[in-house]
Formats: structure tokens, sequence, C-alpha cells
């Protein structure tokens, strides 16, 4: 790259060394790969990102890296994509932060809809039955094998574990609706940290990222920050401004033209909703779905969306793609004046237009005020607390994913204010329970990634279904 090039670039501080700059061209390849290497979750993609971000390219070094995922970790939506976001915003401007974060989703988007076709197309092929069968079992391990990694970074203390458990029986035994129990938790977290309460000082979330420490001095940009990631009101009302429209325009006109009961206007006011209160991860996002789209919607089954998670587990992107899934069943059913299949890709693909465009607005909205967002404890001890509710988010989610996997009948038990399902104990699948415990102990005594797990049950549903 010649001095032109690399002073035209952003004005990164560099060690005695210099690295080069990566073009454009570079980036799109760089980030091309991220998105076809990010199977396992955020914990795999967040692990992939500093191997080759960090470690590999030297962009940016441990501390800046961990900077920025402090930072996402404080905003609604899957924390991962955001992170690319960032990262690319911060390599190469608002541009860089766009082709990163499309780039993360795209890969994702194009499989889960195509398996999704395959889905509403050959669902009754008895090899697909069976492929699905399996993949229930291992999805139902993978969330509980969550609720403990998650538990034992959030659960630090009594407070936090009377958050998890009061968190667990209001959605679970009083269908208490997510968002407000994340704006509880929030509330008790910030008021909490305001008072100095030793309970609500947050641990860095994710732990360690990475084996190998990289100094912000021997990478790209430095230890300096970026001319164009220094504060401007203007630029981030404007950009911002663009993505509110972009974002919530396509939703107003449906309304406007279909009215609230059509099936696209409910995808796109309820996904944007969901866009602003899913703090905590893929798994808590899933409990919220579930609860509205089985029991308020209609829009599909449990067992369906079971297999929805069972997709986006093993496909590269983020798990919360799953959400395309559910946005093409329901247009699919409710199909209007198109074809099933026209409605469904097209309810797919509004469902991730809302789901993912406010992501990049949180981060070119707040990204230049990173510093002051990161350093306040009142803030930082909210994301505790909430952080603390969806441990019992998930085991909701785990319990309710138990019920149907493991039984084929459950009955409502309700006293005392609560409304619960249980289990007709009679009505165990023992060959569901059977691949479900051996997919527990594959992933937690074992020590197998969800890849091979979700395989392996895979392979054993289609098995049986070839069998019988």
């Amino acid at each position: 790259m010649n001095e032109s090039t690399v002073a035209a670039s952003p004005s990164p501080a560099r060690s005695a060394a210099p690295l080069p700059y990566p073009g454009f061209a570079e980036a799109l390849r760089t980030w091309t790969r991220i998105a076809l290497l990010s199977f396992g979750g955020p914990a795999g993609q967040i692990a992939v990102m500093h191997r080759i971000l960090v470690e590999e390219k030297r962009w940016l070094g441990e501390a800046r890296f961990l900077h920025a995922l402090n930072f996402c970790m404080l905003l609604p939506g899957p924390e991962a994509q955001q992170l690319a976001v960032y990262v690319g915003w911060l390599m190469h401007r608002t541009l860089g932060g766009i082709v990163a974060g499309v780039l993360f989703v795209l890969p994702g988007l194009l499989a889960i809809m195509a398996l999704s076709v395959v889905y509403v197309v050959y669902g009754n092929v008895p090899v697909v039955e069976g492929l699905f069968f399996g993949l229930k079992a291992a999805v139902l391990a993978i969330v509980l094998q969550a609720v403990l990694r998650i538990g034992r970074r959030a659960l630090r203390n009594n407070v936090m574990v009377g958050i998890a458990a009061a968190s667990f029986v209001a959605i679970y035994g009083f269908d208490v609706p997510f968002p407000i129990i994340v704006a509880a938790a929030a509330l008790v977290g910030f008021l909490g940290g305001r008072a100095g309460h030793p309970a609500f000082r947050p641990g860095s979330g994710h732990g360690s990222v990475g084996a190998s420490h990289v100094a912000d001095a021997e990478t790209v940009l430095g230890t300096e920050v970026p001319a164009h990631a220094r504060p401007d009101r203007s630029w981030s009302l404007k950009v911002s401004a663009i993505l509110l429209a972009l974002w919530l325009l396509p939703t107003a006109l449906l309304v406007a033209a279909l009215g609230f009961d059509n099936v696209f206007s409910q995808i796109g006011v309820f996904f944007s909703q969901m866009a602003v209160v899913t703090f905590g991860g893929a798994y808590a996002v899933l409990a919220y779905v579930a609860q509205a789209a089985v029991g308020t919607y209609g829009w599909l089954e449990p067992g369906e969306m079971l297999d929805g998670l069972g997709m986006a587990e093993t496909t590269p992107g983020p798990l919360i793609m799953v959400t395309q899934f559910v946005g093409f069943l329901a247009a699919y059913r409710e199909a209007g004046g198109f074809s099933p299949l026209t409605a469904g890709v097209l309810g797919g693909l509004l469902t991730t237009w809302v789901t993912f465009a406010p992501c990049f607005l949180w981060i070119f909205l707040g990204a230049p005020y990173i510093e002051r967002l990161r350093e306040n404890r009142a803030l930082s001890a909210a994301l505790a607390a909430v952080t603390a509710a969806v441990v019992g988010v998930i085991l909701n989610l785990a319990i309710w994913f138990g019920l149907h996997v493991l039984f084929e009948e459950t009955t409502s038990y309700r006293r005392f204010g609560l409304d619960v399902d249980v289990p007709v104990l009679t009505s165990l699948d023992p060959v569901s329970a059977l691949i479900a415990a051996a997919a527990v102990v594959a992933l937690t005594r074992l020590r197998l990634g969800a890849a091979p797990v979700l395989a392996g049950c895979a392979l054993v549903g289609i098995g049986l279904a070839v069998l019988t």
C-alpha cells in the first residue's frame, strides 16, 4: 500500500514498526471469512473475531477489543454482530461498519431461508422428520448448558441468585412479559449501583477471550482514537436519523396500508419491539419470542420453535436468526394475496430487517461516546442485574422446551395465582429423553462442542426414521 493510501485512512497511532493499514478489499475478505466461521453462539463468534482480528491480523489490541465488547454488552440485541459493526466502523468508518454487520448476518440469513423452504415443503418426509427429532433433543441439552454457563458467570452472590429466582417465578409462574422483567431487573441494578452496593459490581461478562495478550501499541490502530471515532454530534444524529427511518418506516407503512391485524404488520411491530428489549443474549430472546409467537399470536407450535433453533444452531451467524424462521412460518400460514412461499420469504426478510437494523443504530449513535457509557457504574450494575434475571428466563425456556421435547402431553396447573404447564408423566417419550440425556453428558462431561453434538443427534434421529 502506498503512502497516499495510508494517509487517507483513519489516523491511527502506530508502534515503531508500523503495520500496513488494511484496504477495503482486505476488510471484505476478512469479514466474509469471520461470517462463514461464526458458529457456536456468541461466545464462539467472539472467540473467532478475537483470533482473527486481534491475534492474526492485529488490527486492534486486547484492551481495545474488550473495551468494545463491554460496550456491546450494554446494548439490546446480539453482541457479537454489534461487535463486528463496531470494529468495522472503527477501521473503515461508517461503510466499514455497515459492511461488517451485513456480512456477519448474510450467511445465516441465506442458510435459514433455504432450510425454512425445505422445512415447509419436505417437512413430512420421514428422513427430514427424523433429522429434526434428533435436533430437538440436542437443542434442549444446549439450552440447559447455557443455563449452567451463564449462571456460573452471573450469579456471583445471593442478591443475584435472588434476582434470577424472582425472574424465573415471574415468567414461569405468572406469565409476566419479558420486557417487564428486564425493566424491573435493570431498575434494581441501577439503584443498587447508584447506592454503591457491592453485590452489583459487574464482572467482565465473557471472561478472557484469548490466550495471548496483544498490546494496543503493537497493532494497526495503535493506542490513540482515530479521528473519525471521536464524538461528533452532527454525524451521530445524521446517521442515526437515517437508520431510525430505515428501521421503522417499513413497519409504519405496512401498518398504515394493511392495518394492525395483518400478519406483516404484526411481524414488523413485534420484532421491532423485541429489538429494544433483547438484553441477555439469544436464549433470553427466544424465551420472549416463544412466549409471544406460540402463546399470543399462534404463529407456530412449540416443537417448530425447537426446529428453528436447531437450524440456527447448525448454521453460521447469530442464534437470533431463529426469528427469521418464526417470521417465515407466520407469513407462510397467513399468505393473503401472495403464494405461501413468497409470503414466507417476505416475512422472513422483514423479520431479519427489523431485528438487525437497530443494531447499526445503537453502534453509530453510541460508539463515539463509549468511554463515558462504559465508565458509568450504575449502567454497568443494571446490566449485571439484567444478566442475572436472564438466568431465570433461560431456565424457564429450558423447562418449556423440555415439556415439549420429552413429553407428548402436558396439563395446566392453576392455583394461588399460578398458571403453569406440568407434564403428564405417562406421556414421556423415552427415546427423546435418552437422546437428550446423552447430549447433556456429551456437552458437560465429555466437553464436546455444540456442532458435533447436534450432528450426532441428527444422525441418530435420521437413523431411527429409516429403521422405523
